[in-house]
């Protein structure tokens, strides 16, 4: 995350992080790449993918659908915000 994220940009951050270290018994750093670390596979993605639609009223589709957008927390915070704003 970076100094110019929003109050909005750290709680999707936090929600993100908690749902993570509820499912893996772990807190997980924000920029620690989940799949290159072994925490979580291909098959946990689509986990997410549902989690996150689910929580935050969007749609994730063709081309967001890449592991990239999964690796880290910061990085499906920055799909979440964008998302959004996109339905804005």
């Amino acid at each position: 995350m970076t100094a110019n994220d929003t109050g909005t940009d750290r709680a999707t951050a936090e929600a993100i992080a908690e749902f993570l270290e509820g499912r893996l018994g772990a807190a997980v750093p924000h920029d620690q790449d989940l799949f290159a670390s072994g925490l979580v596979s291909s098959l946990f993605a689509m986990e997410l993918v549902v989690h996150l639609e689910g929580v935050f009223g969007i749609a994730i589709t063709g081309s967001d659908l890449k592991l990239d957008n999964f690796r880290t927390v910061e990085s499906m915070t920055a799909l979440v915000d964008r998302l959004r704003a996109s339905d804005a």
